[in-house]
């Protein structure tokens, strides 16, 4: 089943996977940098097996979110993390009388602290129950081993230069096309560890006081360990549970991408740490 939110000229695509109790908990799961939604479709399955409902929401101009990022496309971090509320208001019907549990992975991660962060400035309740965060983290240069650092700093910063030049990233190998805004935010966590000021998240971070299960996976060649913790650092209200996934729980290789593959070894993970009803 597929949902369609109108967010202004551009249109957020939403899939849905049922689970077969109408009272089982919804885990809406926001994609990373240029994934689409339905590589989530074998992930999301596991979770089903597992009585979870699902919901997969592409990201703007990725998948069957239309319409592709342009030259005029001006979007970036506060759009997404927008989204997320936008996303869960259209699954409000779904939602009603389940417990609600945001996935992001990498970037979707980062839209989904976003906008709880946001929502706790504001002095909102939170509007989900829990927050699970699979290979996810700051890109901070500084946070990654020693050798990788510079290498980090050199290539974050490149993507902003040529998506600046060009007023928009096209996709060279690295995150599919994306705004030039959506860059630009990311690029500022690189140099700088945080989120870019003008998101005014800044604030509410430390006030999410929500569950969290942060997982890091082998081989993660974007988010090794260390930028998932630099990330969790800056949720000191939150409970977090924190994971890691190995290659010999998976009984598969595992990288930032292929661990959509290993649900069997994590839907068990996720379903045992579901919080109450917030």
């Amino acid at each position: 089943m597929q949902l369609t939110v109108h967010r202004g000229s551009d249109r957020l695509g939403v899939q849905l996977h049922p689970a077969q109790a109408p009272d089982a908990a919804l885990v809406v799961i926001f994609p990373a940098m240029g994934v689409p939604a339905g590589y989530y479709t074998r992930f999301a399955h596991s979770l089903n097996e597992a009585g979870l409902g699902v919901a997969v929401a592409d990201l703007r101009g990725t998948g069957t979110s239309a319409p592709r990022p342009g030259r005029d496309s001006r979007y970036g971090y506060i759009e997404l993390a927008d989204d997320v509320a936008a996303v869960l208001d259209a699954l409000a019907e779904h939602r009603a009388g389940r417990r609600t549990v945001l996935l992001g992975h990498s970037l979707g991660g980062q839209a989904c602290v976003l906008h709880l962060a946001r929502e706790a400035a504001r002095g909102a309740g939170h509007s989900v129950d829990g927050l699970v965060l699979i290979a996810v983290g700051l890109p901070y240069w500084r946070a990654y081993p020693r050798a990788q650092r510079l290498g980090v700093l050199a290539m974050t910063q490149f993507v902003n230069a040529v998506s600046a030049v060009l007023r928009v990233w096209p996709g060279w190998g690295f995150g599919g096309r994306q705004a030039r805004g959506v860059i630009k935010d990311w690029a500022y966590t690189a140099r700088h560890g945080l989120f870019p000021a003008h998101l005014g998240a800044q604030p509410g971070l430390s006030q999410v006081d929500l569950p969290v299960l942060a997982i890091s996976v082998d081989d993660d060649q974007y988010t090794p360990p260390e930028t998932t913790d630099h990330l969790i650092a800056a949720l000191p209200g939150a409970q977090v549970h924190r994971d890691h996934l190995t290659t010999a729980d998976a009984s598969a290789p595992l990288d930032h991408f292929k661990w959509v593959k290993a649900g069997a070894a994590l839907a068990p993970r996720i379903t045992a740490w579901l919080p109450v009803r917030h």
